[in-house]
């Protein structure tokens, strides 16, 4: 459990850091963060404050769909959030088209090591990762249609708002799925067996 609980916190920590940077790059986000980029403009909070809101809002959509949090769901909510905006107090912001591309890359990069970290300590997952799967197995929808359904609504509200998109949004989509699915392998905790497939994971989605 130390180990779990370790990883799970770097994981969660580096996934804030990793946000803060494709804020500073300002050449996009992903779908949730888009949303939540339109909701700290409009509302005059911190991005990390409003991360922490709507975490906390889409837990309680948990209620209806009957999932139960772990561990890892509640300081989901309370990490990530936080480290968002220390990140984006301590990091400096890219000057440059061409630093911007870079720290757009390493963003994702981590952001997809970091997701793996998360998802591989095995204490729950995400708010929004479990309203995905509660919502699929409530409608009886593909895990692929309901994400993209989510997505989609939150990136549309998100745009409206005035949230960033762009070049990262893109490059989100497309590399964060592999990137994840690349570097589970290595951390992944593995759950009292010794099938080393059998207690591992599906990078099935990271949002936080």
């Amino acid at each position: 459990m130390p180990r779990r609980l370790v990883q799970l916190i770097l994981g969660l920590w580096l996934y804030g850091w990793s946000m803060a940077l494709m804020i500073h790059a300002g050449l996009g986000l992903d779908p949730w963060d888009v949303f939540h980029d339109g909701l700290a403009q409009r509302s005059g909070l911190t991005f990390g404050t409003v991360v922490t809101i709507v975490g906390a809002l889409v837990l309680l959509l948990w209620i209806p769909l009957r999932q139960m949090p772990g561990l890892g769901t509640v300081a989901n909510v309370l990490v990530i959030g936080v480290a968002t905006d220390v990140g984006l107090a301590v990091l400096p912001r890219p000057d440059g088209l061409a630093l911007q591309v870079a720290v757009l890359g390493l963003g994702v990069v981590l952001n997809g090591l970091a997701g793996a970290l998360y998802i591989g300590a095995q204490l729950g997952p995400g708010p929004r990762d479990g309203l995905m799967t509660g919502l699929a197995r409530r409608t009886g929808r593909s895990l692929r249609l309901v994400r993209t359904g989510i997505e989609v609504t939150v990136l549309a509200a998100g745009f409206l708002l005035g949230g960033v998109v762009g070049l990262g949004t893109v490059l989100y989509a497309l590399a964060i799925g592999p990137l994840v699915q690349l570097m589970l392998p290595w951390v992944v905790v593995r759950l009292g067996t010794t099938d080393p497939s059998a207690s591992e994971p599906e990078a099935t989605a990271v949002a936080p």
